[in-house]
């Protein structure tokens, strides 16, 4: 595989950030309509940026803070005190976990089935054995791999409402990192329209964008999709707003051994290797970030034909891929708010249609 660097970037041209970034927990302060405000958080693994405007915009991120926060406390996979450290350590038991863990684990088996398997949270031992997860790289053998294959399959967990617990065979462990960013987006939303706050940019570490209703001035926001072999330019820019935007590409993990070959960190739950589709970037914009962020992940892994036929089957999303032989499909939803730039200009693009 070639180095590859698809990046979703933030792009917010003609907007003046007037506020310096807001302290977690200070007092609430009147602010005028067009004025931000800014939190920065660093939970999931990742710097989360978070900017509103209004007067009920500090208030309101203080408290999208806390909830970021909590979650995060559920479901690290590191932190000996989350619910998803404690299932991946009780070798088949049966334990008790919050309605929010439960609820994802659950959307996660129904897309699971719904892709073919392209997104499995039950991939995190193999994710581990590559060093993914603590940076100490190595390609793991034929052997080790085929080892671990055997523990994945999350359609094996039991979800159990009724008593509140989830029980994952012995062996298996999860990571619903391919979730959290986006059910975290989708928390913060409602607060938002809680507290009456009509614009907010939220940056999830880049990978998620909630662009809450539409710019200050009325104009819509401008999201850049990275040229994936620069990381110095842009192959499109997208104009939309209320909206998130979801990408996954091998740009945020991702190392290269001895001969060169890169190996990024979104694996193929079949192969237990780095998924090898022909996507190099995966962009899914939707109404809903939980959606988003497991999407882009499984279309990543599942390629461009098997990802058109999961859209035009069950909907909800729209897209824009970049294969390694260079071409842009978007979706027809979005196509309009779609512009091809740099040495994408003259790419071409296929405008995908129901």
């Amino acid at each position: 595989m070639k180095r590859l660097f698809p990046i979703l970037l933030t792009v917010c041209l003609s907007l003046a950030l007037a506020a310096c970034a807001a302290e977690q927990g200070t007092a609430v302060t009147e602010t005028a309509e067009d004025e931000a405000v800014s939190v920065q958080v660093f939970a999931m693994d990742t710097y989360i940026d978070l900017t509103a405007y209004g007067p009920n915009a500090e208030a309101a991120l203080d408290e999208i803070a806390g909830e970021i926060e909590t979650l995060d406390g559920l479901l690290s996979v590191t932190d000996e005190n989350s619910e998803v450290y404690a299932l991946n350590h009780a070798d088949g038991a049966a334990v008790s976990v919050s309605e929010t863990t439960r609820s994802l684990i659950a959307f996660t088996q129904t897309l699971s089935a719904q892709c073919g398997g392209a997104l499995d949270i039950s991939v995190y031992p193999l994710a581990l054995a590559w060093g993914f997860t603590t940076e100490d790289y190595r390609v793991p053998t034929d052997a080790g791999i085929a080892d671990l294959l055997a523990l994945v399959d999350e359609s094996q967990i039991v979800v159990d409402d009724e008593a509140g617990t989830v029980t994952l065979p012995a062996g298996m462990e999860i990571d619903l990192g391919a979730v959290g960013k986006g059910y975290a987006c989708d928390l913060a939303r409602e607060i938002l329209a809680e507290y009456g706050v009509e614009h907010a940019l939220l940056n999830f570490g880049s990978s998620t964008i909630c662009l809450y209703g539409d710019k200050p001035d009325g104009s819509r926001w401008r999201v850049a999709v990275q040229d994936p072999e620069d990381d110095s330019t842009y192959a499109g820019i997208l104009e939309l707003e209320g909206c998130v935007v979801d990408t996954s590409g091998g740009y945020e993990r991702y190392f290269t051994d001895e001969d060169g070959t890169v190996y990024w960190h979104i694996l193929d739950p079949e192969t237990g290797r780095p998924a090898d589709s022909g996507l190099i970037s995966a962009t899914i914009v939707s109404e809903s970030g939980l959606n988003g962020d497991a999407l882009s992940t499984a279309c990543f892994v599942m390629g461009l034909d098997k990802s058109i036929d999961y859209w035009r089957t069950y909907g909800g999303f729209e897209f824009v891929f970049i294969t390694e032989a260079h071409e842009i499909y978007v979706s027809e939803g979005i196509a309009d708010s779609f512009t091809p730039v740099y040495d994408y200009e003259d790419a071409e693009i296929t405008v995908v249609s129901q």
